[in-house]
């Protein structure tokens, strides 16, 4: 393989994850809500998650997934279950409102980092669009006889790309936290972003773009 496969197979997988979806979502509101290192560990669950998509599809089992309308049905259901789940609580915290600092959500703790991570790992694998997008990419920057290393290789690649760009949004989200911390501003965003998971769970639940798979 060579160098110029990975850097294509980045420039594609930063493009997606750059795009409005669930991923982008959830970063963005527990970098907001709970800080710097809340938003990258939430990235670097999704991360995970994006590697272990690059392998499975490897194996074949994300391209029987994707065959499968039983199956894709079935994680497609919980995973907007999921997302419906996460916004009807941010719905709550912004109806609660009374936020005393920059740290504190109404009625809960700030998203601790293993939380974070553990919401990030579970939004992408459980969003079956991902495995799509994988069986559709890799084969096209693996040679004919590739070997289980050129699989790990893109695989690192897409999760490395994923993980760069998360954490450069996580960073950016909490630096503009600072300059949001007035109640009716934290009340909005929590609306904003609680009316945008559920929508993202329903359109995910309804069907939805391939392209917007984060």
């Amino acid at each position: 393989m060579i160098v110029t496969q990975f850097v294509a197979l980045g420039g594609v997988v930063l493009l997606a994850a750059m795009s409005p979806g669930p991923d982008f979502a959830i970063v963005t509101r527990n970098a907001m809500v709970s800080g710097r290192r809340a938003g990258m560990a939430c990235g670097a669950g999704i991360a995970v998650g994006v590697f272990a998509w690059a392998v499975v599809t490897a194996l074949g089992i994300a391209g029987l997934l994707a065959a499968s309308a039983v199956a894709f049905t079935a994680v497609k259901l919980v995973g907007a279950g999921y997302l419906v789940v996460l916004g009807v609580r941010a719905l709550l915290a912004a109806r609660r409102g009374e936020y005393d600092s920059a740290e504190h959500v109404p009625g809960a703790r700030a998203t601790s980092a293993p939380a974070a991570f553990r919401q990030g790992i579970v939004t992408n694998l459980l969003n079956p669009k991902v495995a799509v997008f994988f069986v559709a990419l890799l084969p096209q920057f693996l040679p004919t006889s590739a070997t289980a290393a050129d699989h790990l290789l893109l695989a690192g690649v897409a999760a490395g790309v994923t993980l760069t760009w998360f954490t450069v949004l996580a960073g950016v989200v909490s630096a503009l936290r600072r300059l949001l911390t007035g109640n009716r501003v934290r009340r909005g965003i929590d609306a904003l972003m609680g009316t945008l998971l559920v929508g993202l769970g329903v359109r995910m639940a309804t069907g939805w773009p391939v392209r917007a798979w984060r």
